[in-house]
């Protein structure tokens, strides 16, 4: 594991849900957690939230589809560190779930704007302090819904939801993660779900109205593994909390 004394952690949507839980818990490895959240006010409330339990938390104003909140993201970021060890695109919108035969280009924007987009807005305008870290990881919260191989599963509940959004947008994480890691090989870029694939089990979360089997810390447990992997750790890789999961 990373020396946790010093490790820097930044996470979009950080302010309830798997974002939240992710902070929680690397918080109380010792890490200093840059709490990224859209709304200030539910970001302020969770970031004292954490400190109240020990953590050491800066909360940090930061809506992914904004090129002008990003930047400034950087700005307070690198008032408190040089470098950046961990970033986790967690930010994610679901869409309205509307069908393929009735998805407009405007529908499929929207939701590529935080899910697609907005990893590569930060990821891009982070990489000067993550390349400044020893051993830099980037970890990017994808789907099992992103799966070509879950997905054309008859067996998996997500083959007969039929949307076109979000699905597609957590196809493009993935792809968009491998090329990273391939071109950027001294950053470790990883994606997860936080779901259970081989158990057709997702994490109950207010994206699908806590209507998932797994608790928010299970679904986490991906995030975590990959946020503290040491230099010898792997790139370019899908997994869930109980191992590897198909493109």
């Amino acid at each position: 594991m990373t020396n946790s004394e010093q490790t820097s952690v930044l996470i979009t949507g950080g302010n309830k849900g798997l974002g939240f839980e992710a902070a929680r818990r690397l918080g109380e490895q010792g890490w200093t957690i840059f709490l990224g959240s859209r709304d200030e006010g539910r970001g302020q409330a969770a970031a004292d939230k954490l400190a109240e339990g020990g953590a050491n938390v800066v909360m940090v104003p930061l809506e992914v589809t904004s090129d002008a909140s990003v930047a400034d993201a950087v700005r307070l970021v690198g008032k408190h560190t040089d470098r950046l060890d961990v970033l986790i695109n967690n930010a994610g919108a679901p869409g309205r779930i509307v069908t393929p035969a009735d998805a407009t280009a405007d529908e499929i924007h929207s939701v590529y704007d935080t899910n697609v987009y907005g990893p590569i807005r930060v990821t891009h305008a982070f990489l000067p302090l993550l390349r400044a870290a020893d051993n830099p990881r980037v970890v990017m919260v994808s789907s099992g819904g992103g799966s070509f191989a879950v997905v054309t599963d008859p067996d998996q509940p997500v083959a007969s939801m039929h949307e076109l959004a979000y699905s597609s947008s957590k196809a493009a994480l993935n792809m968009i993660t491998v090329r990273y890691a391939q071109a950027l090989p001294e950053i470790k870029f990883n994606a997860i779900t936080p779901g259970e694939v081989v158990n057709r089990k997702f994490t109950a979360t207010d994206m699908n109205h806590h209507t998932g089997q797994l608790t928010v810390t299970e679904g986490t447990d991906p995030i975590v593994k990959l946020a503290m992997i040491d230099a010898d750790g792997p790139t370019g890789i899908f997994i869930d909390r109980l191992g590897p999961v198909a493109w």
